[in-house]
């Protein structure tokens, strides 16, 4: 008998022994001798020309080694500025506040923290442009005078500060609001939020005495920081090794920033060195994910057809280009059927925090203005949310505002699931405008990334898989995967072991994001664990003298079906393809995949909130969210991720945003400042797992992680709508802002 397949079971995490345990070795604790320690010297201001560092005093102190600048490094970079990864140092002008000025190196932590202190930087502060829909103005000054880095010149009356532009258009919007007869418009802010992950950045960089340089790091992938540390040396990238530490948290975060400034240091000063920030640093001069600006405005027939769109989303992407504008202009028009919408978008640079990804790029800002504007109309028209949203909601075959058509989608099915619920269905007690609480829903899902990956399946002596992947586990993924192999290999997954290796000795795979690792690298150890499997049973017919087709894997055998009595172990027949003069080559399976058809993962949420009636604020009390899967692996892990989803969604609803002053300086530069929700804002998550098989990917799996936090702060505002009648279009719903919304409804005594 076969091995029953362990796919759908609960498991648990494969790392989490090591985890709970203390051995899990993290980015700080890489260790070797040598080492220096690097702090930065940031700057405190949003936009100055540098006109003096003074690093005499630092240079007296004990320890400290040396203080670098732009100039310093500037022998060993080759690369052009394009990126704030690739930008290691200001170089005569800061744009940002928090942009790293100077690198103490220094032979321990408490040296090179005491040395940022002595280190005297003078500015002549300039003016500053924070404001994205005044940098996005034809006639705002450049917020980079010689041309915005890696874009070509701007077109005539165009901003000098729009880095990237998208347009969508189908039907004729005009005549589709002519025809609709109830029509909402409404504009929506979204703040610039950080990830929040409990690892801040660090990066260890060693060269070694041939000149080839390693690179420790903690970061959602290997194979992108090696090329980007590649060109801004002008290195061939065999001459740069990536090595994987156990990642303490990403959420989109942690892909390439600190990695290209090591690799320089390490290269200029020829010791090895750690870049590590401090967690105001964090603030101060990581990534996180951009600010929004959305105007929407949704017309509909009576009966809650909907027949125009008219949408605009504008980012602040702080002073690099980038960011998750193609993503979000998708998100604006994706999800129902409108026969008529126009859709533009921009991202803008401004003297603010260069911005990056985080937990499905785009996503929170767009559907929080369509779904709360979904809401509105709703209740414009006297219809049940769900209910108008299932009238319109896409499914597979429509188009996209792209005019690429749906592949297969449950997002209907969710909705129907999401509507045949308690929470839903007796939402009328105690919910209702005026009692303190309410029920809001939304939807949303992600498209999916798609990225060509490989893999390798070792049989080992004693009868075991080992699994080698260039992936990085920041999610669960190596469990599903190892479970993925025990299906296609034939043996329990405790026999199976994933090995993340490094950039000299593992098959590519893409950075950990888009949801995408179990779809693409998955697929790939799939065929590597079917192609070992082939090769096992090829060594087992020969050895049984019976046809391949004839052979089963059960308790580590391989067994001739229907002839019990002739079996062979597994760890013999891997014995057979290693020893002395064997005459089998060894049981190793490749995997080598080009995953060309997405696997959209959608959702339906639904989310009940109390307002204090004092202090108008909210509380979430309760949550449902219901998910399609496509391939439940492994629903433990798929349960972690939903709860994690909503949990970080809550925080962009409730409590998240960066905050700056009138001159770009940060105020949110701390913990004590930066509100995170804690576990106790977090309310029982019900989670509701659908499995629609993909088109995609093996055994039809969809992608996961990402989709859960997209909806949340929709489905709390719509909630709050519901408990007060008061729509609250910016984010985060603060207590002060529902406040004033609640004391503007009112009527003047």
């Amino acid at each position: 008998m076969a091995v029953e397949s362990v796919l759908g079971r609960r498991v648990r995490r494969v790392d989490g022994a090591e985890k709970v345990t203390g051995q899990a070795r993290f980015g700080a604790d890489a260790q070797i001798h040598g080492l220096l320690h690097v702090r930065l010297v940031l700057s405190p201001y949003a936009h100055a020309r540098v006109l003096r560092v003074d690093a005499s005093r630092a240079l007296a102190l004990p320890g400290v080694v040396a203080v670098a600048t732009a100039d310093d490094l500037a022998p060993h970079v080759k690369g052009a500025p394009t990126t704030r990864a690739k930008e290691l140092l200001a170089r005569g002008v800061v744009r940002f506040c928090g942009q790293p000025v100077a690198a103490v190196l220094a032979e321990s932590e408490a040296a090179a923290e005491d040395a940022l202190a002595e280190v005297v930087v003078e500015y002549e502060e300039l003016p500053a442009l924070l404001d994205p829909l005044e940098a996005a103005r034809p006639d705002a000054a450049a917020v980079w005078p010689d041309g915005l880095p890696g874009r070509e010149a701007e077109a005539e009356g165009e901003s000098p500060n729009v880095g990237a532009a998208q347009r969508h258009d189908r039907g004729d919007v005009e005549a589709g609001f002519r025809e609709a007869e109830v029509v909402v418009e409404q504009t929506f802010r979204t703040s610039s939020v950080h990830q929040g992950y409990i690892e801040p950045h660090v990066v260890m960089a060693s060269l070694d005495p041939i000149g080839n340089l390693t690179i420790w790091t903690a970061a959602h992938g290997i194979f992108n920081p090696r090329q980007t540390i590649a060109q801004v040396l002008g290195w061939p990238e065999h001459r740069v090794r990536v090595v994987p530490m156990v990642l303490g948290g990403g959420f989109g975060g942690k892909g390439v920033l600190l990695q290209p400034l090591a690799a320089v240091l390490a290269v200029a000063y020829g010791r090895p060195v750690r870049v590590e920030l401090t967690r105001m640093d964090e603030f101060l001069a990581a990534t996180p994910a951009p600010a929004s600006t959305v105007e929407v405005k949704l017309g509909a027939r009576r009966d809650g057809t909907l027949v125009a769109l008219d949408a605009r989303i504008v980012f602040n992407l702080g002073l690099y280009s980038g960011g998750p504008l193609a993503n979000a202009c998708l998100y604006l028009g994706a999800f129902y059927k409108v026969p008529n919408l126009r859709i533009r978008g921009h991202a803008v640079v401004t003297n603010t925090i260069p911005q990056g990804s985080y937990r499905a790029p785009g996503g929170p800002q767009s559907m929080f203005a369509v779904e709360s504007t979904m809401d509105e109309l709703a209740r414009r028209l006297d219809l049940d949310p769900i209910e108008l949203r299932l009238k319109n909601v896409a499914e597979e075959g429509d188009p996209m505002p792209n005019g690429k058509p749906w592949p297969r989608i449950g997002l209907r099915q969710c909705l129907e699931r999401l509507r045949e619920h308690p929470a839903w269905r007796d939402r009328a007690q105690p919910a209702g405008v005026g009692s303190g609480e309410g029920v809001g829903v939304a939807i949303a899902g992600l498209f999916g990334g798609i990225q060509p990956a490989s893999a390798l399946c070792r049989l080992e002596t004693d009868g075991t898989l080992s699994v080698v992947v260039g992936s990085v586990d920041v999610s669960g993924t190596y469990t599903g995967l190892a479970m993925l192999a025990s299906d296609a290999f034939g043996i329990p997954p405790d026999r199976v072991k994933v090995v993340g290796q490094d950039t000299d000795s593992a098959p590519f795979s893409g950075m950990a994001g888009g949801s995408k690792i179990t779809l693409t690298t998955g697929a790939a150890v799939v065929e590597a664990a079917q192609d070992a499997r082939r090769q096992l049973l090829s060594i087992a017919a020969d050895q049984l003298e019976a046809s391949p087709d004839d052979l089963d894997l059960a308790d580590g055998r391989v067994l001739v079906r229907g002839a019990p009595d002739r079996s062979i172990g597994i760890d013999r027949l891997a014995t057979l393809s290693t020893e002395m003069a064997g005459a089998y080559p060894p049981v190793f399976g490749r995997g080598s995949t080009a995953i060309t058809e997405r696997a959209p993962g959608t959702v339906a949420h639904l989310a009940r909130v109390r307002v204090d009636p004092e202090t108008g604020a909210p509380r979430v009390v309760g949550y449902v969210a219901v998910q399609d899967v496509g391939c439940a692996v492994n629903p433990a892990g798929i349960e972690d991720q939903i709860h994690g989803g909503v949990a970080q969604g809550i925080g962009w609803a409730l409590y998240e945003g960066i905050v700056h002053d009138e001159g770009g300086r940060v105020l949110t530069g701390s913990l004590l400042d930066y509100a995170l929700p804690s576990a106790e804002k977090i309310p029982p998550i019900e989670t509701i797992v659908l499995e629609i098989p993909s088109q995609s990917g093996p055994h039809g799996v969809r992608g996961v992680g990402e989709p859960p936090v997209i909806p949340v702060a929709a489905a709390v505002a719509n909630a709050i709508r519901d408990a007060t009648g008061a729509r609250l279009t910016e984010l985060p719903i603060t207590p002060e802002r529902l406040h004033r919304a609640l004391a503007a409804r009112q009527p003047t005594p």
